[in-house]
C-alpha cells in the first residue's frame, strides 16, 4: 500500500462518524422539505440524508433556514416521505481528488461511475473557493499547440486563457470539445459533463475522448436526469479538482459542457429558495454565479500552475444575445461561434471565424503571423459581404481586385478552417501563408 493510499484510508477513517445528530421531518411543502432539530448544526449548503420508513435513502440540500427549522430541496421527488422520517447531515461538503482520479469517471460527490472503487484524498478542498488574488495572479502564458489548424493560427489559445464555446444543438460542440483533450498540450484535463444525456456519457468516453485522452483527464459528470441540486454542483466539483492539480503546479485544461445547463439548474435551485426571476426567466444571482465560477480558472500565483478553461454554451437559435451568453462573452478571453449553416454544408469544426475572436491576440503571435491573420480575416471578410452576389453569378471579375483574391482564396481557407489533422502551429501559419500568396493577397515582404 502506497503512503498516497494510506493517506486516502485516513482521510475515510476521519470522515466517519459514530455519532450523529438526527433531526425529523416536519412538513412537506410540494418538493420542499420543512426539518426540525439540526437548525444549530447545519448551514445553507449542507447536504442532508433522509431516511424514508421503507428504506429508502433520500438526500438534499439546505436552502434556507428558519430559527429551528430548515427547508431542505431533496435530490428526487419527496415521494414516500413522511412526518418524522429521520434526517442527518452528510459532513462531506467539499470534495478530495488525488492522482488516482486521472483516468477515472466520478459523480459530483467524488463517487466512481466507472464499477471501480476510488478513495477520497487526503485534503478536501471546498467546493467553492475564491480565485487566486488579481494582483497576484501571472500574466497569460505560452501559445498552447491544439493540433488543429484554425485554433493554432486565427483563433490562438494561450495557457491560463478562458475562452467560451457559443453553439446550438448538433453542430459539433461536443466533439471538437474532445479532440481539445486530446490534443491541446495540458499536464491534466478536468472535463465537467452537466446535465448531460446518460447514453452520450459513454459515447462521449470512448468515442469521443478515448482512451488516450481518459488516460490523462478527469470526467466530472451529472446526467441530465439528476436533480438541479448535483447538476449544479459538477461544475463546482470539477473546478475544485482543477484546482487541486492546479496548486500542485500543473497546467490544466478545463473543459465544461454546459454553462446553460449551470445556469438552469442554478435557476431552479434559485426559485426553490425564494429568488424572483429577472434576466429573461434567470435569477439576478446567475451573474455572479457564473463570473465567480469562471474567475477560478486562469493564470495561478507564482509557484502555482494554471487552468486553460473551455467554457460551452448553448445558444438557442444563435441568439448571441440570449443572457447566459452575453455574460459569458463579458468576462472571458475570447468566443468561438459554431454556425449551423456551416455544418450543414459539412464542415467541422462548423466556427465562424468572422463572429469568434480571441483575445490573447495581437500578443500571442508574431508580427510576421498577426499580418497572415489579419490578411486571411480580410479575404474572409469580402468573400462573405459579397456570398450572396457571388453565388447569384452577379459579381464580374475585375471589378474588385481584394474580391477576386477572396473568391480565389476560398476554397482553401474554408478546408483550411476545418483542418484537423494534427498539424503544428509552425506548419500550420506556413500553410495560411502558402493560401494567401496563391491568391495574390499582397502580403507584406518576407511572408
Amino acid at each position: 500500500m502506497t503512503a498516497l493510499d494510506i493517506a486516502s484510508l485516513g482521510a475515510e477513517l476521519r470522515f466517519a462518524r459514530p455519532v450523529r445528530e438526527i433531526g425529523r421531518v416536519c412538513a412537506v411543502e410540494g418538493n420542499l422539505l420543512r426539518v426540525r432539530g439540526l437548525g444549530a448544526t447545519c448551514s445553507i449548503g449542507d447536504v442532508l440524508r433522509v431516511w424514508l420508513r421503507d428504506g429508502t435513502l433520500l438526500t438534499g440540500e439546505v436552502i434556507q433556514l428558519h430559527g429551528e427549522e430548515l427547508t431542505v430541496l431533496p435530490n428526487a421527488a419527496p415521494d414516500g416521505v413522511s412526518i418524522g422520517d429521520r434526517v442527518a447531515l452528510r459532513h462531506q461538503t467539499g470534495i478530495a481528488p488525488t492522482d488516482a482520479w486521472i483516468g477515472r469517471i466520478v459523480d459530483p460527490y467524488g463517487v466512481p461511475l466507472d464499477g471501480a472503487p476510488l478513495l477520497r484524498g487526503p485534503d478536501p478542498r471546498p467546493l467553492k473557493a475564491s480565485p487566486p488574488p488579481p494582483a497576484a495572479r501571472r500574466a497569460m502564458g505560452r501559445r498552447l499547440e491544439t493540433g488543429m489548424a484554425v485554433f493554432n493560427t486565427l483563433l490562438p489559445i494561450v495557457q491560463g486563457q478562458r475562452l467560451g464555446l457559443f453553439a446550438g444543438s448538433g453542430v459539433g460542440k461536443s466533439s471538437l470539445m474532445g479532440r481539445f483533450a486530446q490534443q491541446m498540450q495540458a499536464d491534466v484535463v478536468v472535463i465537467a459533463l452537466i446535465g448531460e444525456r446518460g447514453r452520450e456519457l459513454r459515447d462521449f468516453v470512448e468515442n469521443v475522448l478515448g482512451k488516450e485522452g481518459l488516460a490523462h483527464s478527469v470526467v466530472i459528470a451529472a446526467t441530465s436526469d439528476q436533480s438541479p441540486l448535483v447538476r449544479r454542483r459538477c461544475a463546482w466539483a470539477a473546478m475544485a479538482v482543477a484546482e487541486h492539480f492546479r496548486d500542485q503546479g500543473r497546467h490544466v485544461l478545463f473543459l465544461a459542457d454546459s454553462i446553460t445547463r449551470f445556469a438552469e439548474a442554478h435557476r431552479e435551485v434559485a426559485v426553490a429558495a425564494g429568488e424572483m426571476p429577472a434576466l429573461r426567466g434567470y435569477p439576478p444571482s446567475t451573474s455572479h454565479l457564473i463570473m465567480s465560477l469562471c474567475e477560478r480558472a486562469g493564470p495561478g500565483q507564482m509557484g502555482q500552475g494554471d487552468i486553460t478553461g473551455i467554457f460551452s454554451v448553448l445558444v438557442a437559435g444563435s441568439d448571441m444575445e440570449e443572457p447566459i451568453a452575453d455574460i459569458l462573452r463579458g468576462v472571458l478571453d475570447g468566443h468561438v461561434v459554431l454556425d449551423r449553416k456551416i455544418a450543414e454544408r459539412g464542415r467541422f469544426p462548423a466556427i465562424d471565424l468572422l463572429r469568434s475572436v480571441s483575445r490573447s491576440l495581437p500578443a500571442a503571435a508574431t508580427e510576421k503571423e498577426n499580418d497572415l491573420i489579419s490578411g486571411a480575416r480580410r479575404l474572409l471578410g469580402a468573400y462573405d459581404q459579397s456570398a450572396t452576389m457571388i453565388r447569384a453569378g452577379l459579381y464580374s471579375e475585375g471589378t474588385d481586385p481584394l474580391l477576386d483574391n477572396a473568391i480565389r482564396a476560398w476554397p482553401e481557407l474554408d478546408a483550411f478552417l476545418g483542418e484537423k489533422r494534427g498539424m503544428t502551429t509552425t506548419d500550420s501559419f506556413a500553410k495560411l501563408g502558402l493560401i494567401i500568396r496563391r491568391a495574390g493577397a499582397g502580403m507584406p515582404q518576407g511572408t
